[in-house]
């Protein structure tokens, strides 16, 4: 198949990727020239384990293009697959600029029959405007087919996830378009499930408020667990062996951030207020995440007897691992919050960069912690989980850890003659 993706941001990349791979011939476009010609020289321009492979194995086979010509990639491709950016409003509300101008775009151009995939997540009801728009632009409806099929990536193994989908959800008024997107996907082995646009856009919305609710939820679980003593990775263990539960997304820590989380659950709530619905539960999940890092800040600051003019290494500053990301980090919010409280801040990352002037970045992880009061892991990126304890000892000022993903092993932390501090973990 012919496909124009528009948008060469996490999303179109990755899509852009696994199509070509699967043998479609993709023309991926982007206004931000800068960027098309780094993807034209083989450099992808966000750090995804395999993607940058991926991309130059099929720019170089001639199966994927990258370009600014959004004329010529819209007038020939019989596919658009939309991937540009829905960022939040202040108000929580998505903001469609960038979609709605795509669709504007394809009202003055179409002439031949177009199948217009959105990728993009998007509020209900979104993909139905643009179905009445194309119309009330004049486009006979006989031309154009528009297909909701969200995309259920997570960072750090979009790669993987792409190529191994627990499911492919298709929102479409055709039986012709869904059947068009088996045929697109048809590689891939995955339960396909049908449904309205609509429809479509609320799956994709509910699978992002579940598990940040169940972040919430063990998060709250463990600051329980913190004034009983109790080991709450032991709770974690017991719950994810519950079928009825599973083992994902139950490791306590700073909290969810994000390009997804956060925005995701503002957008379906502004959605439902529009329909005069209360959505407490959401509420509460939202509660519970901005209230982590000060909880964690409270217990530093007690143990430090006073956070002012202390100097403090963070490891990690991306929102999670394998990723460059920092939209919504918790990390880059922690660091924040430490250096409203007096802290000077010294910190780590493989691969994110915090691009603020108050936070000093150094080039590795022992440099970091030179001189510092007390360590705090942020991000659970593997080469933070088993570092030489000794030399960290030798390089601090202090002797305290602070576990922001519980994911260190206590034991070696303690062995190292470090003090281990963790939320409900001892």
């Amino acid at each position: 198949m012919d496909i124009c993706i528009v948008g060469a941001g996490y999303v179109g990349l990755t899509t852009a990727a696994l199509l070509a791979d699967l043998g479609h011939n993709v023309h991926c476009i982007d206004k931000d020239i800068d960027k098309i010609e780094k993807l034209n020289q083989g450099i992808c321009p966000i750090h995804e384990p395999g993607l940058e492979e991926l991309l130059q194995k099929n720019n170089q086979n001639g199966r994927l293009i990258f370009s600014d010509d959004r004329e010529a990639c819209m007038l020939h491709s019989p596919i658009i697959l939309v991937a540009v950016g829905t960022p939040p409003k202040p108000n929580g509300d998505t903001d469609l600029t960038a979609y709605k101008k795509v669709f504007q775009h394809i009202s003055q151009k179409i002439t031949t029959h177009k199948t217009i995939i959105t990728k993009s997540t998007v509020p209900p009801g979104t993909n139905e405007w643009a179905h009445h728009f194309l119309i009330e632009k004049g486009v006979d409806e006989k031309l154009f087919d528009i297909v909701s099929n969200p995309e259920f990536l997570r960072e750090g193994s979009a790669v993987h996830d792409s190529f191994h989908p627990d499911k492919i959800v298709v929102g479409a008024k055709s039986s012709k378009a869904i059947s068009m997107l088996k045929e697109m996907y048809n590689e891939l082995s995955a339960p396909v499930i049908e449904t309205t646009l609509t429809g479509a856009e609320l799956m994709k919305y509910a699978s992002n408020a579940f598990l940040a609710t169940k972040i919430s939820f063990i998060n709250e679980f463990a600051r329980v667990c913190d004034h009983y003593q109790v080991d709450v990775t032991d709770v974690a263990t017991s719950l994810g062996v519950d079928p009825r539960i599973g083992p994902h997304f139950l490791q306590s820590g700073l909290g969810y951030g994000g390009s997804c989380f956060p925005k995701d659950l503002d957008a379906l709530s502004h959605a439902a207020r529009k329909k005069r619905i209360s959505t407490h539960l959401l509420s509460a999940v939202k509660q519970v995440n901005n209230q982590q890092i000060d909880y964690y800040i409270k217990k530093l600051d007690k143990k430090l007897r006073g956070l002012q003019g202390k100097r403090i290494s963070v490891w990690g500053l991306s929102f999670k691992p394998n990723t460059d990301d920092i939209r919504d980090s918790a990390s880059i919010k922690l660091c924040q919050k430490l250096i409203q409280h007096g802290c000077s801040v010294f910190a780590f990352d493989p691969q994110a960069h915090a691009k603020n002037l108050f936070i000093h970045e150094t080039s590795n992880m022992y440099e970091a912690v030179s001189g510092a009061d007390a360590l705090i892991v942020a991000t659970d990126w593997a080469m933070f989980k088993s570092p030489d304890w000794e030399r960290v000892r030798n390089e601090m000022k202090g002797r305290i850890v602070l576990d922001g993903r519980n994911f260190l092993n206590p034991i070696d932390v303690k062995n190292a003659g470090l003090h281990y501090l963790g939320v409900g973990r001892s």
